[in-house]
């Protein structure tokens, strides 16, 4: 795999307390066609859920959130992370990331930051947190000066929004927690989960 772009339209942001929920979840979401799965480093679980996914969900992709750190670098990558996406970047982060041997999102959300990050050479970025930074009509003034920067658009997108950011030329993909609502998790509804994200595979990427 080179790049986290292409792999779904949608990529799922996941939040796991228990890491028992890990492989069931993951399934769920893979049988409705998100293979990509982005557990973020929020929690205590998230390693050891990374490692489960990893290990039992062969047919899924796992990566990273919510990386911080060098630490959390080599942390996720050991744990089996496939790919890795921050919030941010800095000059330290970034150079774990490229040394991490696996496909990495830095997230931006000003054209200095893009600036930046081309001059360096990456040319895949996350844009967060989308919707309050300013959303389609941002990207979409991004593509004209800067038509080389792909982005994977996180933050408050939402099943009504996606379209408008999955059109725009400069956008792969965009992440998102809809097809993981609060309740359906609480009750290990996975069935619910596997439907909404079949409903979240097929956003076309027109």
């Amino acid at each position: 795999m080179t790049s986290v772009l292409e792999l779904a339209p949608v990529v799922p942001v996941v939040v796991i307390e228990d890491a028992a929920d890990a492989v069931p979840l993951a399934r769920a979401l893979v049988a409705g066609g998100l293979p990509a799965i982005e557990v973020t480093l929020r929690t205590p679980a998230a390693l050891d859920a990374i490692r489960a996914i990893a290990a039992e969900v062969p047919e899924a992709v796992v990566g990273a959130g919510t990386v911080l750190s060098p630490g959390h670098v080599a942390d996720a990558v050991g744990a089996g992370a496939r790919f890795l996406v921050s919030p941010g970047w800095t000059d330290a982060l970034l150079a774990a990331m490229r040394g991490s041997g696996v496909p990495f999102l830095p997230g931006v959300s000003t054209t200095s930051e893009v600036v930046a990050l081309l001059e360096r050479g990456v040319t895949e970025m996350k844009f967060f947190p989308a919707q309050a930074a300013g959303g389609v009509p941002y990207l979409k003034s991004l593509a004209g000066p800067l038509p080389q920067a792909r982005f994977c658009p996180t933050g408050g997108v939402s099943l009504a929004s996606a379209p408008a950011y999955l059109a725009l030329p400069n956008v792969g993909c965009v992440g998102g927690t809809w097809m993981l609502p609060a309740d359906a998790l609480a009750a290990r509804d996975w069935a619910r989960v596997e439907t909404l994200a079949r409903e979240a595979a097929g956003l076309d990427r027109s």
